[in-house]
């Protein structure tokens, strides 16, 4: 899909970009990847990893500027939207710098691809957009909706756009991985709550995640990856079984369990074998057989949470992946 085409990525030098265009790189040939992003020292390291490859292109540039937008999607085939501020604490002292970049900027991005006849578009979502109880969650369930509803203002333009809905990336910087990890053996680890539950998925999951919404898009999708569960208690056992833990509360705009899909979701999402998708629920489109593609309905009450999931990862099983992983967490 991808050969000698060109893709941007929005937020490029994050740890879904870097992992996006390696894996990218090897599975396809496409014609140029170009990471645009505004903090130029991050793209400086990552330009080290490819100085030999003429296929890797840096564009510094943010996406509340349309002018640099409109610069950098010229002869773009597609374009994989990565960045957001996304740090919720930040995002509720600072709520006008979020909406700047998570909705204006969303907005920006979807007339210049339109404008410049980009084929597709994937977004990347959160969990925290489903239901949302924080300012962040809030800007990306705008973020979504602009998205979905853009297939609709494209008019005769060919350009669609889809979403994929994730939540934190196993290992990641500022997760709870790392963050246990960081403590001493003797140190009692801190837990937010005893039956707080968390999605557990990696970077290369959500690198294949996008993969297959540019594959199967019609426009307007939300792709949820089936991926495993596990209690907050337990990353801490794997971690360190003889650790002490001491419970600190829930923290402002955090929610108990991680949800994906809500009830009022279940009446526009089908069920695959890997995933599910939930279709718009605007346009008829939910009942469009094209966008169906073969899925199964959910059932009226059907929610997916990180509480009710049916696929647990097990203590040890988080264990093994952290040696296998070692060098690689927390700077992801």
């Amino acid at each position: 899909m991808f050969d000698q085409s060109s893709i941007l990525i929005t937020g490029g030098t994050g740890s879904f970009g870097k992992a996006f265009v390696s894996m990218t790189l090897k599975k396809y040939n496409p014609k140029k990847i170009i990471i645009f992003s505004r903090d130029e020292m991050k793209q400086w390291e990552m330009a080290k990893t490819y100085e030999n490859d003429e296929r890797v292109r840096f564009f510094i540039g943010d996406v509340r500027d349309k002018e640099r937008l409109w610069r950098a999607l010229s002869d773009i085939d597609y374009v994989v939207h990565a960045a957001a501020i996304k740090i919720v604490p930040k995002a509720e002292y600072d709520p006008f710098e979020c909406i700047r970049t998570n909705v204006d900027g969303a907005m920006n991005l979807i007339d210049i691809c339109i404008d410049r006849g980009v084929k597709r578009i994937v977004a990347l979502s959160t969990d925290k957009a489903c239901s949302p109880s924080n300012l962040y969650g809030a800007t990306k369930l705008i973020s979504d909706k602009l998205f979905i509803a853009s297939n609709a203002y494209s008019g005769k333009s060919s350009t669609k756009f889809s979403i994929v809905r994730y939540g934190n990336v196993m290992g990641s910087r500022g997760s709870v991985i790392p963050f246990f990890l960081s403590k001493n053996k003797n140190e009692v680890l801190p837990i937010t709550h005893p039956d707080m539950t968390r999605f557990m998925i990696t970077l290369d999951q959500g690198v294949q995640l996008v993969w297959k919404a540019f594959e199967d898009m019609q426009g307007g999708e939300i792709y949820v990856k089936k991926i495993k569960s596990m209690k907050v208690v337990d990353i801490a056992k794997s971690i360190n079984p003889e650790a002490e833990h001491t419970i600190i509360g829930v923290r402002p705009g955090e929610k108990l369990h991680e949800q994906m899909i809500s009830k009022e979701d279940a009446p526009y999402t089908y069920e695959y074998i890997d995933h599910y998708k939930i279709l718009p629920a605007i346009n008829d489109w939910s009942i469009n057989s094209e966008r169906i593609n073969g899925g199964q309905l959910v059932s009226p009450d059907f929610s997916y949470s990180s509480d009710l999931n049916p696929d647990w990862m097990e203590i040890d099983e988080l264990r093994k992946w952290i040696t296998e992983n070692k060098d690689n967490i927390g700077s992801i």
